[in-house]
């Protein structure tokens, strides 16, 4: 790459300028003396020269890759490097310089993977193998895509956080790849193993806050704000005095890992975290930032958003007053699908009243568009009809969504595994784009549960009050949330792919069929609302949906999915047509007991009564 595309990437931190020689950068408004301590080594602190905008910056001969430093703030405070690409020692320890070109990489050839043809599988790389690290991952990626059939692995956050247990929400060293994990080689490694398989990489970054220990950038400048605040730490400043330099540092960052690490999508982590009342808002500049750096390098980068606020302004086109996002999470799915399998109603739940809601979902993409929400106790979001539906994101589960409850139960442990089928024929034969979370594809019974390894008791404790106090509004009591900061929390979080009995096996081949079904009948590809199209039909009282979909001159598809705990009919008046099974979750070879829907299907002007057995899903396509 040249000059002009690397730019981005060397305003910060240090940089490999010539076989020995590294330009060291760091912004420092709030500091007068700074300078580089080189670590293990027997040199002086080498003085920085200070420019405008509080930029320090030195130049030192005689030293490479590898080399740790530290920053000496006022000449005493020794610090890690704000923008550090490598952190071998922790959140505390000293900075390694890092050289981007020591990397062979074999993917000169890879473009990238557009939004519509990712079927997702989220993934913790701490528990996803028993090693918990990047590197683990590479021999299981043969199972992912040519077993489930998946197309993009994303990871949920990797950037240094305090011990060898996190989720990853607790990183303070954006640039630097969890050392534990395998840092830096062992990152661009998975990377690079996957786009040797066809398989793209989603990173899920943070840009809402910083963790909490060993976030030292408060020493250095405004990197923080007190004009707004956010339930997981400081806000960021993105609108205040110094925010321009706060602004380059996250957008850098961004680039840096669709650059450096190839990375194909950026997932953003709970973007109502995000305060940004400038004329243009930090999300509409990283989105617009992205894009222009993927076009530089030949590459498809997606931008895809976490968001409550049901506000579709995020992935509307800049030409519309939006933010450029291509896509983002669409939690009204997953709450509509929960209340449906669960019944549950308590916490946000409350909101969410059943299979019209589900329909709704399924239809339209928000559920609450303007309407009135009795959780929040007012109204909430906007219409989202004009949207494609391969704009969202959709889930039956998620990190959060296990994570975030008292035990970190999944639904694999309370619900049959012939309705686990049916939610899963939901999420991946919609026309949105579909996410599983790990293990999900074959009903892993073992918690996902929060873990952290802080250092210090008082920060502990509080993690731990925090976590109860958030529940609450669950009714869950306090001596049923694991404590995080076990160890034992986050072995039980481990998956265990090793031994499926005969219902985890059938659901694994029901949710590889499925994929190969979306993969291969265009009609049950991702929907644009001008070629693809779909219409949802909803049972209240059979608990049922049929949503037929269909491709502008080619082939149409039913899928009928019965929640139905019960045998029941419905009454089908359209599509008109001959239909054929094509799949069906009750047959044997899924773990089903063989009472299947009928082969053939006649649709006639009359209507046509389809008998629908419990908890079953299957798929019919037209016979032209």
């Amino acid at each position: 790459m040249d000059d002009r595309e690397r730019s981005w990437q060397l305003e910060l931190g240090a940089r490999m300028i010539g076989v020995d020689r590294v330009q060291f950068r760091v912004w420092a408004p709030f500091a007068n003396v700074m300078a580089v301590e080189l670590v293990d080594q027997d040199r002086m602190a080498i003085p920085m020269q200070r420019s405008a905008q509080g930029y320090f910056d030195a130049t030192v001969e005689g030293l490479g890759p590898r080399a740790r430093y530290r920053y000496l703030v006022e000449g005493k405070l020794a610090r890690p490097d704000p923008a550090s690409r490598f952190q071998p020692d922790g959140v505390h320890g000293p900075s390694v310089v890092i050289d981007p070109e020591s990397f062979g990489w074999t993917d000169a050839a890879w473009r990238g993977m557009p939004l519509n043809d990712m079927i997702i599988y989220e993934l913790h790389v701490g528990t996803f193998t028993q090693e918990g690290t990047f590197e683990a991952i590479i021999p299981h990626l043969s199972y992912l895509k040519d077993t489930v059939g998946i197309t993009a692995i994303e990871l949920m956050p990797v950037a240094q956080f305090p011990g060898g247990r996190n989720w990853g929400y607790d990183g303070v060293y954006p640039f630097a790849p969890q050392s534990t994990y395998g840092g830096p080689d062992g990152l661009k490694r998975l990377v690079d193993a996957c786009h040797a398989m066809g398989l793209a990489v989603i990173l899920d970054v943070v840009y809402n806050h910083l963790g909490p220990e060993g976030n030292y950038l408060g020493e250095f400048g405004p990197y923080f704000t007190d004009r707004y605040r956010t339930p997981w730490g400081a806000a960021i400043n993105y609108d205040g005095p110094g925010s321009d330099e706060v602004r380059q540092y996250i957008v850098g960052n961004a680039l840096y890992w669709v650059t450096e690490y190839h990375i194909d999508a950026l997932r953003l982590d709970a973007i109502h975290g995000i305060y940004d009342f400038s004329a243009t808002h930090i999300l509409k500049e990283l989105a617009f930032s992205v894009q222009t750096q993927a076009a530089r390098l030949n590459r498809q980068v997606a931008v895809i958003a976490e968001s409550d606020l049901n506000d579709t302004r995020v992935i509307d086109p800049p030409a519309h007053g939006g933010f450029g996002f291509d896509g983002q999470w669409n939690d009204d799915f997953h709450h509509a699908l929960r209340v449906v399998l669960t019944g549950e109603q308590r916490g946000y739940y409350e909101d969410f009243h059943g299979i019209q809601d589900l329909g709704a979902a399924v239809r339209e993409g928000f559920v609450y568009n303007g309407r009135y929400s009795a959780h929040r106790r007012r109204r909430h979001g906007s219409s989202s009809q004009h949207c494609r539906p391969s704009q969202f994101v959709v889930f039956s589960q998620n990190h959060d969504q296990i994570g975030n409850r008292a035990v970190g139960d999944r639904l694999s442990t309370h619900l049959p595994f012939d309705l686990l089928k049916v939610a899963r024929a939901l999420v991946l034969l919609s026309p949105n784009i579909p996410l599983l979370f790990m293990g999900e594809e074959y009903g892993e019974t073992a918690p996902f549960q929060y873990f952290i390894e802080h250092g210090d008791a008082d920060l502990i404790e509080a993690v731990r009050l925090g976590r109860q106090g958030e529940f609450a509004h669950f009714g869950w009591k306090a001596e049923d949330i694991p404590d995080p900061q076990d160890r034992a929390t986050f072995e039980r979080s481990r998956v265990n792919r090793e031994r499926l009995d005969e219902r985890q096996a059938g659901l694994c081949r029901w949710t590889s069929q499925l994929i190969q079904l979306r993969k291969t009948i265009p009609s049950l590809g991702p929907g644009d609302a001008k070629t693809i199209g779909h219409k949802v039909q909803v049972f209240e009282e059979e608990k049922a949906l049929v949503i037929h979909r269909w491709v502008t001159g080619g082939g149409a598809s039913l899928i009928v999915l019965g929640f139905n705990a019960l045998p029941t009919t419905v009454m089908l008046r359209e599509p008109h047509g001959t239909w054929q099974r094509r799949v069906d979750s009750s047959a044997e070879e899924f773990g089903g007991v063989g009472k299947t829907m009928t082969a053939k299907l006649e649709v006639a002007s009359a209507g046509t009564t389809l008998i629908v057995p419990a908890h079953t899903a299957a798929v019919f396509t037209s016979l032209l």
